[in-house]
């Protein structure tokens, strides 16, 4: 944080506590924060609970580094009157490149790969090509609609479901059953909601194509983890790249770190100096646009 220019000019002309470290429970982020009115969080796995809000009668704005919400009651913070604001879009080009890491990484089999140079070995053969290859995406928010221009970029033919479909979104918008069918990678960009929790179940992911590849860097409870697991045993889902887990970090001896078809990257996708910075800036901007009575990216 003391390297952000961002947050530099901000601490010139305001009041700032600022705390470098996960609070570890509920009743610790209370003490930290409820004598405060303005609330700026970083860590989606801080929880924003109704007893947190409750505790907090101060609290007017919580202004997200992120897009994410699963970590905030957003009925709660409604309730209590406490605006919720985010930063749309600041890291779509980073997940999408992340995704497009992913989605290579196992088609390529380089970790497979890297591992037999390594033990003295020449693997031959084992890699897939993706030009040509049908392409599904589910969603096309900022980071769907990124990943399918990189994807139409190496050559694949991309197709799309979203929640709220729109041919001026410039791809070809088909039925979801219709996408786990013919798609060859399957990537998901969707936001963890109760409508989405679970949305690739054990159903969904036996309509897919024994040979193709599933890519997750939107949240981890989208998808069903116990019936990815079986389905990637089996060989019925021939991969994944996935940077999103039910528990985070991956605990250790997990059954996802013993299946030699998956990629793991530790919930990184949206991490580099840039994204940081643009976020912070924005996530500043956001409190003071609600100051001056004209807020903006408000979630609710």
């Amino acid at each position: 944080m003391a390297t952000s220019s961002a947050y530099r000019r901000f601490i010139e002309t305001t009041p700032v506590k600022y705390y470098d470290t996960l609070p570890g429970s509920e009743a610790a982020l209370i003490e930290r924060i409820r004598d405060f009115e303005t609330v700026i969080n970083i860590r989606s796995s801080t929880k924003f609970t109704a007893g947190v809000f409750s505790a907090c009668p101060r609290l007017k704005l919580l202004s997200l580094w992120g897009t994410g919400t699963d970590n905030v009651d957003l009925a709660a913070a409604a309730k209590h009157g406490v605006t919720v604001v985010n930063t749309p879009g600041v890291s779509a080009p980073a997940i999408a490149e992340h995704s497009l890491m992913l989605m290579l990484a196992v088609a390529r089999r380089v970790i497979a790969n890297h591992n037999g140079v390594l033990a003295g070995q020449w693997p031959r053969g084992q890699a897939a090509l993706l030009h040509g290859k049908t392409l599904g995406v589910v969603g096309l928010g900022a980071i769907g609609r990124r990943f399918a221009k990189l994807g139409q970029g190496i050559g694949m033919k991309v197709i799309a479901w979203t929640m709220h479909p729109d041919p001026a979104l410039g791809f070809e918008l088909v039925e979801l059953d219709q996408l786990l069918r013919a798609s060859d990678v399957v990537s998901l960009h969707l936001r963890l909601s109760d409508q989405t929790k679970g949305f690739l179940g054990r159903e969904r992911l036996a309509l897919m194509k024994p040979g193709a590849i599933l890519v997750n860097t939107a949240r981890g409870p989208i998808v069903d983890e116990a019936a990815l697991i079986e389905a990637l045993r089996a060989r019925r889902v021939a991969g994944a790249g996935l940077d999103v887990f039910d528990v985070e970090p991956l605990p250790a001896g997990h059954p996802l770190t013993k299946l030699d078809n998956v990629v793991l990257t530790p919930h990184s996708a949206g991490i580099a100096p840039e994204v940081l910075e643009a976020g912070l800036a924005l996530a500043i901007e956001n409190i003071g646009s609600f100051q001056s009575g004209k807020p903006r990216n408000v979630v609710q």
